[in-house]
């Protein structure tokens, strides 16, 4: 509603499944070749995202490619095959270490990176090469690949000026929700204050096409089209001092989205938790990144780096999170 259908669907809708396709316990550790423990926590999120692991575990991407270079989707096809089927209990994730500098070209082995950078980038380099020799498509057939209809929604900007009351929407594609937790006590709350409306004026005035002139105005971010994987995260660092917010920030196992959505009556929207990225240390420079993920069997662990141990729900739940990841 609102939004361009697209000219082209890249990947069939209907082939995406949000449940296991096989069923076992966790599977290997990813060893630590210094300080990739930022690294090795979000393959690990990557690796238990349902949706994802059953593509790549059917391995029809790499059947069907035809890229002769850097292929994202093929080297954590093999990762993640590597990791689901390994018979050892934790593994060096060479081909990804191999294409590092591929994934993000600000990024340098042996010195501790950002979790959320990183996400971002492999999940960009992933759309890429879905989008293949396709990148001159229109956004709305874009967000047709796999990866982009397993992470990927929409959210609209809604302007509405002050003096004619015109209303002004525009939607902009994202792979991943970034939310200010400076004065939120959970995530719930975090997503209240993410689509409180915000009044423009003074210096931050509304250009209206209707008034053509500045004016006061109202803005308002809204989920317009809602991702099968919803990622979260809280903004723990200061870009600028490197600082970290250490609070506590609540987040449930069970979210409810339709809140925060354009429709926001009808039907709940459910998600539930299946992994959560965890950073500890007091800034951005230091510390140190593991995550609790929800396998396949249905159970929690703690994975840091090459160890992988059997935890409880409560527990996943209890944690200084930095990045949330939700499924539909």
């Amino acid at each position: 509603e609102g939004m361009a259908p697209p000219q082209r669907i890249l990947f069939p809708p209907e082939k995406i499944c949000m449940v296991w396709q096989q069923r076992q316990s966790a599977g290997a550790g990813l060893l630590n070749v210094g300080n990739t423990c930022f690294f090795n926590a979000v393959l690990q999120c990557l690796t238990y995202t349902p949706p994802l692991a059953n593509y790549l575990l059917s391995r029809e991407h790499s059947q069907a490619c035809h890229q002769q270079d850097f292929c994202m989707m093929c080297i954590m096809e093999t990762h993640v095959n590597k990791v689901l089927h390994s018979s050892v209990s934790a593994v060096v994730p060479l081909s990804v270490l191999k294409v590092f500098r591929f994934i993000g070209e600000h990024f340098q082995l042996g010195r501790e990176e950002d979790a959320h950078d990183f996400l971002c980038c492999t999940v960009n380099a992933m759309q890429r090469a879905c989008l293949g020799a396709s990148s001159d498509l229109d956004i709305s057939s874009q967000s047709t690949t796999v990866v982009h209809q397993i992470f990927g929604g929409f959210l609209r900007s809604r302007v509405i000026c002050f003096s004619c009351k015109a209303v002004s929407d525009s939607y902009e594609a994202f792979l991943d929700v970034p939310l200010d937790i400076k004065a939120a006590s959970s995530l719930t709350a975090a997503l209240e204050d993410f689509v409180t409306p915000e009044q423009l004026d003074g210096e931050n005035c509304f250009k209206c096409s209707k008034c053509e002139k500045n004016v006061a105005a109202s803005k308002r971010f809204t989920v317009h089209c809602a991702p099968k994987v919803l990622t979260v995260c809280l903004k723990r660092f200061d870009c600028f001092t490197g600082g970290k917010i250490s609070k506590v920030v609540e987040y449930p196992e069970y979210l409810d989205l339709r809140p925060y959505m354009s429709q926001a009556d009808g039907e709940p929207l459910l998600y539930s938790l299946y992994a959560v990225l965890v950073h500890s240390g007091v800034s951005c420079h230091g510390g140190h990144y593991f995550c609790y993920t929800k396998a396949s069997n249905g159970l929690w662990y703690r994975m840091d780096d090459e160890s992988v141990e059997l935890r409880c729900i409560d527990t996943a739940l209890r944690q200084q999170a930095y990045l949330l990841f939700y499924a539909r």
